[in-house]
């Protein structure tokens, strides 16, 4: 049996604020085979950016990583000490942020971006070597290299975006993790940015993480997807299975919120209600207020993650 690339095993990130501890991802499980793609979909403030700093341990403070355990190709990222994590970023494992406009710095050159990179994981390599290596990967990425002498401003939002995947691949990671990577693109640059990840994920062989709230580009992309809710994940398994016969309300509900191209005469049904505050909780079942299936164990006690039909879920309907 063939074991995982990343194990999280009961992961818990709380934050800290003057009402109270911010409970972002409770006891999340999951697990990645190399050369997948994970999927990780739920509402804003579900805990999905937060389960993807996490795995790189790049929590910010106040926030900490309170309980659970993060293996990476037998490597127990939680306890490693911080230089050791500065040589795992970007050369095993690296992200794609949400925002290319500040995520790159504005006082430098594309060029720059790169070779400041280059310089810190191979300080062996010359100047000249970075700077050709840079140029190789945004001729991949659809960018004319003689670009490298532009500052970040002077890129359109797909471009950055590609510049952002650019420096996400340019040490060979074997696991990237790509934050809502189109998030501020309009629909035609998003299908580019997809088609490029695509054919880069198989032409460098990677393991992908991608981190959205648009479902779409679950179905699209991911080979499995796991739905997050109030920081917990509550149904993981086969997209394919989930898109056909989604268990959990709450994966039925995201579904039916979202236009379906297939079945166009399909009205669109909102989730009704808010998600909970992350400080108080409710009692049970996180997603009994606004579920349109609850019934009398729900607000009393969490369920159990229980497996039905080839994935895991949690809710009381399956136990």
């Amino acid at each position: 049996m063939v074991e995982p690339l990343l194990n999280v095993q009961n992961l818990s990130v709380e934050y800290a604020s003057r009402r109270g501890q911010v409970k972002a991802v409770t006891d999340v499980s999951l697990t990645l085979d190399k050369g997948s793609t994970l999927g990780i979909v739920g509402e804003s403030g579900s805990g999905k950016s937060t389960l993807g700093f996490a795995i790189l341990n790049l929590i910010p403070s106040p926030g900490r990583i309170v309980a659970g355990k993060i293996t990476f190709d037998h490597t127990d990222i939680i306890n490693q000490n911080e230089d050791n994590m500065r040589r795992i970023r970007g050369s095993q494992i690296s992200m794609v942020f949400q925002d290319p406009l500040t995520s790159l710095n504005p006082l430098l050159k594309i060029r720059d971006h790169f070779t400041e990179l280059f310089k810190v994981h191979s300080p062996s390599m010359s100047k000249k070597d970075a700077i050709s290596r840079a140029g190789e990967l945004l001729d991949n990425l659809g960018i004319a290299r003689e670009r490298l002498s532009d500052y970040p401003h002077q890129f359109s939002g797909g471009m950055r975006q590609r510049v952002m995947i650019g420096l996400a691949l340019a040490l060979n990671p074997r696991l990237v993790i790509a934050d809502e990577p189109t998030t501020a693109l309009d629909v035609i640059v998003e299908a580019q940015i997809l088609e490029l990840m695509k054919r880069l994920k198989d032409e460098y062989e990677l393991t992908l993480i991608l981190v959205t709230h648009n479902i779409g580009i679950i179905a699209e992309m991911a080979d499995r997807i796991a739905v997050m809710y109030a920081g917990q994940i509550v149904e993981v398994g086969p997209t394919n299975d989930i898109f056909a016969d989604p268990l959990h309300p709450y994966t039925k509900g995201l579904l039916e919120s979202a236009p379906n191209i297939i079945h166009p005469e399909r009205s669109m049904r909102p989730i009704h209600g808010s998600p909970p505050d992350l400080i108080t909780l409710p009692p049970g079942c996180k997603f009994h207020p606004r579920c349109p299936r609850a019934f009398e164990p729900c607000p009393i006690r969490e369920p159990l993650p229980v497996e039905c039909k080839h994935r895991l879920v949690a809710c009381h309907l399956y136990n």
